[in-house]
């Protein structure tokens, strides 16, 4: 058997990108909760749209991770059709192995709708009702969970009796919608056997049930469940990584010009920062580079067009200014 370095495991999607020009967004004024906002019942212009094939949070890990020089693999339904095998050439084609892409007949693949308006997206999101099984895919060094659809809750069991017999492969988790919809107590072993554990700030909230936004708070708590090393992303603002001990901050990379769509940018710098941990790299030194590719894909359009090479990301690295450096609090 091929031996990984990268399996990640989850839905793969297509999404087609409408470019509003007729919208607004209204913001609360007591919360950070905003709303877009297009008249109801009429026609409503679009500026243009775009398809993007073969996404998803793990099939852009995936991407990321064959990019940046790693053996990778994606585990995920999909169905048998134009959409799915259009999925399957294009993850191929950049390098990433599909031979555990089931294809399975009489179901779509999903679709989902990115509604496009400023440097932000809200996605229409219909998962399929797939079939879920887990593959013999070796042992990789890490293998990547992601946002996987409802009818996918008998796999993460599944997923740990792996790790109990594959020893030398390590979990990173970044839940998805249905999997932090879940609970914790639901998922309490896959979280025990959690290395890496990333989620935002907001998701953060909902999974520890904290109403703060305390960042060490927030951490500990993920920390208690059993994860290893746990990272928060707060956007713009930038990242954190706690070790169970120690919590540092890395600001964003300094973008070279206004984002143009931020879809995929969690993605980015979950992946990179796991695809430095299997390159061999230390978490200070794999937080150092995670933003990069975040600032990369923002300034695309989709979620896997700006992921960086690993040459690319180093030479932004060695092009830094001075005050791009973490920090302990």
């Amino acid at each position: 058997m091929k031996q990984f370095d990268f399996v990640a495991i989850g839905d793969v999607v297509v999404d087609a990108f409408i470019r509003l020009e007729d919208a607004h967004v209204t913001c609360r004024v007591d919360s950070t909760a905003c709303e877009l906002c297009m008249k109801y019942g009429s026609k409503v212009p679009f500026e243009y749209a775009k398809i993007v094939a073969g996404v998803g949070n793990s099939a852009n890990a995936a991407v990321s991770a064959s990019r940046l020089g790693l053996s990778a693999a994606l585990v995920a339904p999909t169905g048998d059709d134009l959409n799915g095998q259009l999925c399957i050439d294009t993850l191929a084609a950049d390098g990433v192995d599909t031979t555990f892409i089931n294809k399975q007949s009489g179901i779509p693949t999903n679709y989902h709708y990115v509604l496009w308006y400023g440097d932000e997206r809200t996605i229409l999101i219909k998962h399929e009702k797939y079939s879920y099984s887990l593959p013999d895919f070796g042992n990789p060094k890490f293998i990547y969970l992601s946002s996987l659809g409802e009818d996918a809750s008998h796999l993460h069991g599944e997923i740990v009796e792996y790790l109990k017999t594959h020893p030398e492969s390590k979990l990173a988790f970044q839940p998805g919608t249905f999997q932090i919809k879940m609970g914790v107590e639901a998922l309490r072993d896959l979280y025990i056997h959690t290395e890496i554990f990333v989620c935002n700030l907001e998701e953060a909230q909902i999974i520890t049930g904290l109403d703060t936004r305390d960042v060490r708070a927030l951490s500990e708590k993920i920390a208690s469940y059993g994860p290893k090393v746990v990272l928060v992303t707060d956007g713009s603002k930038g990242a954190y990584s706690f070790d169970g001990t120690n919590l540092f901050f890395m600001p964003p990379y300094p973008d070279p010009s206004v984002p143009f769509e931020r879809t995929g940018a969690g993605d980015a710098f979950a992946s990179t920062f796991v695809s430095f941990l299997a390159l061999g790299m230390s978490p200070e030194e794999a937080l150092k580079r995670a933003p990069i590719n975040s600032m990369s894909v923002v300034q695309k359009v989709g979620a896997q067009e700006g992921l960086l090479t690993r040459d690319q990301l180093e030479r932004y690295l060695a092009d830094a200014p001075a005050e791009y450096v973490s920090k302990k609090l």
